[in-house]
């Protein structure tokens, strides 16, 4: 936090060190990513990465969207970018970065979108998406299913304030939920972690990592968790 020296803004562990929240899924067939925030140039440099082939948006909020334009790296690469969005979150894509929907004389290195509006569950590869509408405060945004064959692999809900039975009847028994847990104190768009835990024990996925956290919750907080729930950390890596 800027300007900010409680202990986790201190911290000495590097995995206090936080930017904003996204995921990059890497499969056989290829790699795509979860967002574009503020920070995803420093992501894609640190972690090396090389290819992206498309990317899934779950909301258009700065923090989330902000990226957007350092696609066009990969763009450039593979002569285009795909982008799969709610209706409404393409809509303010397309208000934002007017300038890469409607270049009137684009350059080869410029970012060219595909646009693809999310309206049900799609393929990238042979990994199936299947969007999952849950509030986020007074607004709704997409989290996603992620499932190869008849596995459901990752239930990802980075941003939310309540999950409505019936999505969490969806993923229930979900190999690992990575869902929304900003800090112990109850926020008006973000679950608590009390809450993303209640949430977790309706769902009983294999593994539940918590995401999208504030300053007020150090990684330490990882030792009061159940068994089988962790604290997501930049950088992680799962296999599946």
């Amino acid at each position: 936090m800027i300007g900010c020296d409680c202990a986790v803004c201190r911290s000495d562990d590097p995995r206090d060190k936080r930017l904003r929240s996204s995921i990059y899924i890497q499969t056989p067939e290829m790699a795509f990513v979860v967002d574009t925030g503020t920070d995803f140039r420093t992501q894609a440099l640190r972690e090396n990465i090389r290819r992206v082939d498309a990317v899934v948006f779950t909301h258009s909020h700065t923090d989330h969207i902000m990226g957007f334009d350092d696609l066009r790296r990969f763009s450039w690469k593979r002569g285009s970018m795909p982008v799969y969005a709610s209706a409404e979150t393409m809509t303010d894509l397309r208000r934002v970065f007017k300038f890469a929907f409607e270049a009137t004389n684009p350059f080869p290195g410029y970012l060219k979108p595909e646009p693809h509006v999310v309206s049900g569950s799609f393929l990238l590869g042979k990994t199936q998406l299947t969007p999952l509408p849950v509030p986020h405060g007074d607004s709704e945004v997409s989290g996603y299913l992620f499932t190869r064959g008849d596995r459901n692999l990752i239930a990802y809900l980075s941003d939310c304030s309540a999950i409505p039975d019936k999505i969490a009847q969806k993923i229930s028994g979900v190999e690992c939920l990575i869902i929304d847990a900003l800090r112990e104190k109850p926020h008006p768009t973000h679950l608590s972690v009390g809450q993303a835990l209640e949430v977790a024990g309706r769902i009983k996925p294999a593994q539940t990592y918590f995401t999208h956290i504030a300053h007020e919750l150090a990684q330490a907080y990882e030792k009061r968790l159940p068994p089988r729930t962790r604290i997501a950390y930049d950088g992680l890596r799962l296999r599946f």
